[in-house]
């Protein structure tokens, strides 16, 4: 059997820690120029460098996108980023344009080049054709079935590898190459600045009645077009491996630490039963599915990989997520008389009964005893404002590193906001 990757999202040091701690074999990040989310917390160089000392130290790859569909004035800066970049003792840079991928080849030719799913990767020959200029890796485009894919792996190099993504938001434009943010806001998908208005609301307007909304759908409220559901592959980790898929790829640089804890930790735990047993992969799919839903998500689909998408895979009538659990925190470090410090990130009370979310699996119910703002030392009976500098006393000292996180009931469940 191939050895099979985990890759898992970095948006910050933070999360990147987190996806070393929850089971990721290897992430992937932004610099601060070049790659698909220039709303993200980009790492600098210095960032960069320390992500990679500590991801190396836990046998973890590092991987840096630069994928932006490249103008003539971004050239010379491409070539000095990459000197640069190449000293940080990253794994891997992926890229979409071409160009780019001659600069990296020249410039840092020690590192490995991943080809982005940018680039229309939908074929075997396309492949090859990356191959033969010294691709090590392709991402497949999301267009893909697994089906297609199982023939690119038939008429590849068996030392070549294929990347395909398994969990998160869908695109709705081929690959993701989206006109729609720089048509209506002048803000570049292609170039890192997409505003997602495929989650906006639309309705049609007839020209000559301006300010007469006709809902495009069967109700008033409009309807949301272009909307699809979250891809999840939980439930059919088999057929990825049996396709011939190295790296199960999550989407999510915008992602908050819980939520890449949370996918990281279900994944790689179903990737482990499933090479262990596949008679324990699937005696544990509820555990799977149940943790899954404990993090943000607008409901699920397959994607393309059992065939194209139906209606089914759209959301109509709504553009929010669901969520199944509060991001409270990760433990920083815990003392001798058992406080825990933490940066708290949503509200949490003296008497709430939360979870410890730990890195094996294990989700420990604590209760909250006592919490000090740190720098004042002052008893407080809760902590409403999101940042603030904590030590706490639970029923349960947790681990550095652990997260804490308070469940949500599902009839309780109340969806957020889509941020764009």
């Amino acid at each position: 059997m191939r050895k099979t990757e985990l890759l898992i999202p970095a948006g910050s040091l933070e999360v990147l820690k987190t996806a070393v701690n929850y089971g990721a074999d290897a992430v992937y990040l932004g610099g601060e120029a070049f790659g698909l989310r220039a709303n993200a917390k980009n790492f600098s160089m210095e960032e960069i460098r320390e992500g990679v000392r500590i991801a190396h130290a836990r046998n973890v790859k590092v991987y840096v996108t630069a994928n932006i569909l490249a103008h003539n004035y971004d050239m010379d800066g491409v070539r000095a980023y990459f000197e640069e970049l190449k000293t940080t003792g990253i794994d891997a840079v992926l890229i979409a344009d071409p160009g780019v991928f001659m600069i990296a080849k020249e410039v840092m030719p020690e590192v490995d080049l991943h080809i982005s799913t940018q680039a229309n990767n939908t074929n075997y020959e396309t492949f090859l054709f990356w191959w033969k200029l010294g691709a090590k890796r392709v991402v497949c485009a999301r267009e893909l079935s697994l089906e297609e894919i199982r023939e690119i792996r038939k008429h590849i190099p068996g030392e070549m590898e294929i990347e395909a993504f398994v969990h998160g938001a869908m695109c709705i434009s081929y690959s993701g190459r989206c006109l729609l943010s720089n048509f209506f806001v002048g803000r570049d998908a292609n170039r890192g600045e997409c505003t997602h208005p495929c989650r906006w609301k639309y309705s049609v307007v007839e020209e000559t009645r301006p300010g007469q909304y006709f809902p495009v759908y069967e109700n008033d409220r409009g309807t949301f077009i272009f909307n699809s559901k979250d891809l999840c592959m939980i439930e059919h980790i088999p057929e990825l491996i049996e396709a011939g898929v190295d790296s199960l790829k999550i989407e999510g640089r915008m992602k908050t630490a819980l939520y890449v804890a949370t996918v990281a930790r279900t994944y790689r735990k179903a990737i482990d039963d499933y090479q262990e047993s596949p008679e324990k992969y699937h005696a544990n799919m509820d555990w799977y599915k149940s943790e899954i839903a404990k993090c943000t998500y607008r409901e699920f689909t397959t994607g393309f990989y059992f065939g194209k998408p139906q209606s089914k895979d759209q959301i109509y009538d709504s553009n929010t997520y669901v969520t199944g659990s509060v991001y409270l925190g990760t433990i920083r470090e815990t003392d001798a008389d058992g406080w825990s410090y933490l940066e708290q990130k949503n509200k949490f009370s003296v008497g709430d009964r939360i979870e410890i979310m730990k890195p094996d699996g294990q989700d420990i119910e604590t209760e909250v005893l006592e919490i000090r703002d740190l720098e004042t030392d002052e008893l407080q009976e809760s902590c409403p404002h999101a940042c603030q500098q904590l030590r706490v006393r639970l029923s349960y000292v947790p681990a550095a590193g652990d997260i804490i996180r308070k469940t949500v009931p599902k009839e309780d469940a109340e969806p957020l906001m889509d941020k764009v």
